[in-house]
């Protein structure tokens, strides 16, 4: 089962960090480039333990759609999402976060398994571990951007004099 581990330093406290790693609507903003959107379950705000979504995107040319729960979550140092319905065989997506003077590493861990026996596996080797990693690194930038300027107020609707 492959897995991918990020890890990014984000200069803001964590609790804002965290927030913005379960808002839906910057998950949308962070994966525009695939059309993704929220289409059943939470469709805005931040997702909660128990949670229940399903996402539409477009990835490889196909449209696709993708059930996930949120299993776990202790704000703001860990949540956990897994799939419960879509094209993968499995994967659970594990999100920590620690801060350390004003900082934030935050770590993910992405698991996952195609379905299709030894040609999902090679498909992983030769597409997907990279496309994955790829996707991740292109939403963590896009959470670090707005997590360290003001651009996080409009996203978790926080007034600037709060």
């Amino acid at each position: 089962m492959p897995v991918i581990k990020l890890v990014t330093t984000i200069n803001a406290p964590t609790e804002r960090c965290f927030d913005l790693a379960r808002s839906i609507d910057l998950h949308i903003i962070s994966t525009s480039k695939t059309n993704e959107k929220a289409i059943a379950g939470r469709l805005t705000g931040l997702a909660q333990q128990g949670d229940v979504i399903t996402w539409q995107a477009t990835h490889f040319g196909i449209n696709q759609k993708l059930t996930v729960r949120i299993e776990q979550l202790n704000r703001p140092i860990y949540f956990k999402d897994v799939m419960v319905k879509g094209a993968f065989k499995s994967f659970s997506h594990e999100h920590f976060f620690e801060e350390n003077k004003g900082q934030t590493t935050m770590t993910d861990v992405f698991q996952f398994e195609s379905p299709l026996g030894i040609l999902g596996s090679l498909f992983n080797q030769i597409v997907l571990c990279k496309y994955m990693q790829n996707f991740l690194m292109k939403r963590n930038e896009v959470i670090k951007k707005y997590a360290e300027s003001e651009l996080w107020r409009k996203v978790l609707q926080i007034k600037k004099d709060e």
